[in-house]
């Protein structure tokens, strides 16, 4: 039953890969591409600068970084694309952090007081380690990740390096499929799949390994543990 569970989450994660890919194909042939080719693709610095500052705040603003690195890979290429879908998703996470920390705490422990505590219990002994955990998973919210942690105890730098090392992964992945809709589609995108299903099962493996009885999700948890019981 664990095993099975442990496959749901990953099929999840894959159902959103698959509406990504459809979405790239939709987009690609039927919606003539018009804010990515008039403001974005092709237009050198200015056309980077857009990208980078109209991603960041999507990421901040709770849009799916996966989405946003998708369309870097169109825009960019692949090696541009991961770049600044890196940049892009690191500036929507920061962006996040500071709006919580800063000027939100009453609002977001009013709608996520549960989720703060839990995040900051997970978090805050050794946050560089535990951020790279929660950011290899293929499930989650990065928005509620990037919000009860600026209004949680955890330091900034070791939050923030932690996630700009663990979104590298899927970065790539949607960078590698949003660059394979032009070119060489079949094997881009089918590269991407295996890929997030590896990089998918190894967030799994070190989550469970590494969590050390600390909790981020008890849904998560009992898919996890060898007795689907033991997280209750």
């Amino acid at each position: 039953m664990s095993r099975a569970r442990r496959w749901q989450l990953l099929l999840h994660g894959l159902g959103s890969l698959a509406v990504m890919v459809v979405l790239g194909w939709l987009f690609h042939n039927t919606l003539d591409k018009a804010w990515i080719d008039a403001s974005v693709r092709g237009r050198g610095l200015h056309g980077e600068l857009v990208y980078l500052v109209t991603g960041g705040l999507a990421v901040a603003g709770g849009v799916s970084r996966q989405l946003i690195s998708f369309l870097g890979g169109y825009a960019f290429g692949l090696v541009s694309g991961f770049l600044l879908a890196m940049a892009a998703s690191v500036l929507g996470c920061v962006l996040a952090f500071f709006v919580a920390r800063l000027l939100g705490r009453g609002w977001v422990v009013r709608h996520y007081g549960h989720r703060v505590r839990r995040v900051d219990a997970f978090l805050h002994e050794n946050p560089f380690t535990m951020t790279l955990l929660v950011r290899l998973l293929p499930v989650g919210s990065n928005l509620v990740v990037n919000l009860a942690a600026g209004v949680s105890r955890i330091r900034f730098w070791p939050f923030v390096v932690g996630s700009a090392l663990g979104y590298v992964p899927q970065t790539l992945v949607f960078v590698l499929i949003g660059s394979g809709i032009t070119v060489e589609p079949v094997v881009r995108i089918g590269l991407g799949v295996v890929l997030f299903v590896v990089s998918g099962m190894l967030g799994f493996w070190l989550y469970r390994r590494y969590r050390h009885g600390r909790s981020l999700d008890r849904a998560l948890d009992a898919a996890l543990d060898e007795d689907p019981g033991a997280a209750g």
